[in-house]
């Protein structure tokens, strides 16, 4: 009975494998104007003419694309009047006033009838939050620019989200029937977005519907419409808009990802992929969504194969590392899972413009390290891990120093090093003060630890966590009546704590009494986690205390087979001693001691058993 690593969470595996979707590329947000004053863009050729390698073919049609637009911009003179008033308005702006300054611009852009004052306008509009003020601006921007790409983006993306969003539709209409076919598809696929983003919902679909109307039957607009009934809740018009998307191309990843996502079904999309990658091995966003759908059905080994092709044909990919190392460790193969991190990390410090976070994976390796009893290594881990990270992940690593301290004699440095954690957090707390009587235990100070943790349940009385720790230091010194009321409390504040329920059976079991009790507790643990090995081995040794020894067995063999644990094969070893099968528990306790030397439970059991090894 113990807890496998608490770090690695298949929740974490999928959001790492997460395809992140694509921000849409038609119309640029609203924020933006705020940020795309002209001292930005004076700022922004600055450093594009520090950029080497500029390629001189893309220069020169941005210089003709600015020539056009400043031949159709009108030609406005700047009196010394108009100067002044342009300058009182940028003055008064930077000094945090936007009203007046506002108002000056988008009168001034009336009377020149010059649109770059309009946007200008439109700027202070955004920096001051004002919607309704920056509509109006853009309006304005694009009746003087009609031709304006920019302007007709903004106006679009601030019209969708607006109130009223009919004037969006005759610009849509128009830009689709402008479009050359091979780029139509993903203007339709922009527009969705953008109307997927409206207020009315109600109003946004029936436009939708309206504008593709004319390109009824191709393939981009069966695999808009799935996007849209999926949207807004309508499964059954999804999954036919997107088994039409894949009629129509039976050979697109884009229409079978659709259909994937749609029927929200991984024991009809498993076989689905599977298919699909047969006749398409090079399908690699098929190929992961496939992985994280065998994570899902918890097939690891199926998953792991599929996450090393993808590998194989990425070497470097950071997201595909990280899943590797999370189900290696899930499958206890913690070389592989020691190989998968350490190249994770690399990869990541070899970009200094990966924004992703270590931290998980350092963890892990400081962990895999510790259990090999490695402290050194365990401490350079801890220490590669950056200070900006997470609070909470950022403590757990101060915690495990901590520990790992301790484990190298160092008590005091230990005890230290937690004291100066000051958490503001009450559960943040209760983890600190959980981890200063983890030392003190460790370190054979069991009696002074457990009247720590006995002051520490007294500040949080309504931590679970905390409890359960109690709990099982309170059976370390025998007190299990404190144990058992303990165990009860934490079932009470978190009823789907399977580790409480499995904790009491096996201490029922343990001490042979109340079996009956004991195999309901673990049942029930096992229904919440069926594949924890550790409540496995719980089971199998309530089963041997009812005297059930072939149930045992099978319990117990299941649980080494996740898990080559030096208790499981303790407990293993002392069912086939009791069969008969001297030679094969020799063997099964010669295993633990190679693991764990010290291991109390193989000490007691040979003791009792008046066994030698």
């Amino acid at each position: 009975m113990k807890n496998a690593f608490a770090i690695v969470t298949l929740s974490s595996l999928l959001a790492a494998c997460a395809v992140a979707p694509q921000p849409p590329a038609s119309v640029a947000g609203a924020a933006q104007a705020a940020s795309d004053t002209p001292l930005a863009a004076e700022a922004a050729a600055q450093d594009e003419d520090e950029q080497p390698g500029e390629d001189a073919g893309e220069e020169a049609q941005q210089a003709k694309a600015h020539a056009e637009e400043e031949a159709r911009l009108p030609k406005v003179t700047l009196t010394s009047s108009m100067l002044n008033q342009l300058l009182k308005a940028e003055f008064a702006f930077r000094k945090g006033d936007w009203q007046g300054p506002y108002l000056t611009m988008l009168s001034l852009a009336q009377q020149t009838r010059d649109p770059r004052l309009a946007r200008r306008a439109a700027e202070m509009a955004v920096a001051a939050r004002q919607g309704d003020d920056t509509l109006a601006a853009v309006r304005l921007w694009r009746e003087l620019d009609p031709q304006s790409d920019e302007a007709t983006q903004y106006f679009v993306g601030l019209v969708v989200t607006s109130d009223n969003i009919a004037d969006a539709e005759p610009i849509f209409a128009e830009r689709l029937r402008l479009s050359a076919p091979d780029k139509r598809g993903v203007l339709l696929f922009q527009i969705q977005q953008m109307l997927g983003r409206a207020k009315d919902k109600e109003a946004a679909a029936a436009m939708l519907e309206r504008v593709i109307a004319p390109y009824d039957g191709s393939f981009e607009v069966h695999i808009v419409r799935a996007q849209a009934a999926l949207g807004r809740g309508d499964k059954e018009a999804a999954q036919r808009a997107a088994h039409a998307a894949l009629v129509a191309k039976p050979d697109s990843e884009i229409a079978v990802l659709m259909l994937a996502q749609v029927l929200d079904d991984d024991a009809k999309v498993a076989p689905m992929l599977e298919g699909f990658l047969q006749t398409h091995p090079d399908a690699r966003e098929v190929r992961a969504a496939h992985a994280r759908v065998l994570v899902n059905q918890k097939r690891y080994p199926q998953a792991r194969a599929q996450f090393e092709a993808l590998l194989k044909a990425r070497p470097e990919d950071a997201g595909n590392l990280y899943a590797l190392g999370v189900l290696a460790t899930q499958m206890n193969d913690m070389a592989a899972a020691e190989s998968y991190f350490t190249r994770f990390v690399a990869v990541l410090g070899r970009d200094p413009e990966d924004e992703r976070d270590p931290t998980r994976a350092l963890l892990i390796l400081a962990q895999i390290a510790e259990e090999r009893d490695d402290y050194p290594a365990a401490q350079a881990w801890l220490e590669k891990v950056p200070a900006g990270t997470e609070p909470q992940l950022l403590l757990s690593a101060q915690l495990r120093r901590a520990q790992v301290l301790g484990k190298q004699g160092d008590l005091a440095g230990g005890r230290k090093l937690l004291a100066g954690l000051k958490p503001t957090e009450p559960a943040q707390q209760a983890q600190v003060a959980v981890a200063e009587v983890q030392l003190l235990r460790d370190a054979g100070r069991v009696l002074e630890a457990y009247s720590l943790m006995e002051g520490a349940v007294r500040r949080f009385p309504k931590n679970p966590d905390l409890l359960y720790d109690f709990a099982l230091l309170a059976e370390k010194i025998g007190r299990v009546d404190v144990m058992e009321k303990a165990l009860r409390e934490v079932m009470t504040l978190a009823p789907d704590n399977h580790h409480a329920y499995n904790a009491l059976g096996y201490s029922l079991a343990e001490r042979n009494v109340r079996l009956n009790e004991a195999l309901a507790l673990v049942t029930r643990a096992l229904e919440m986690a069926p594949g924890d090995p550790f409540i496995m081995d719980s089971m199998g040794w309530v089963q041997y205390r009812l005297g059930k020894l072939d149930e045992a067995e099978k319990y117990l063999r299941d649980a080494y087979a996740l898990r080559r644990d030096p208790e499981i094969a303790v407990h293993l070893g002392e069912v086939l001693f009791q069969k008969g099968q001297q030679a094969a528990a020799q063997e099964l306790w010669r295993e633990a001691r190679a693991k764990d030397p010290q291991n109390d439970t193989l000490r007691s059991t040979l003791a009792r058993l008046r066994q030698s090894l």
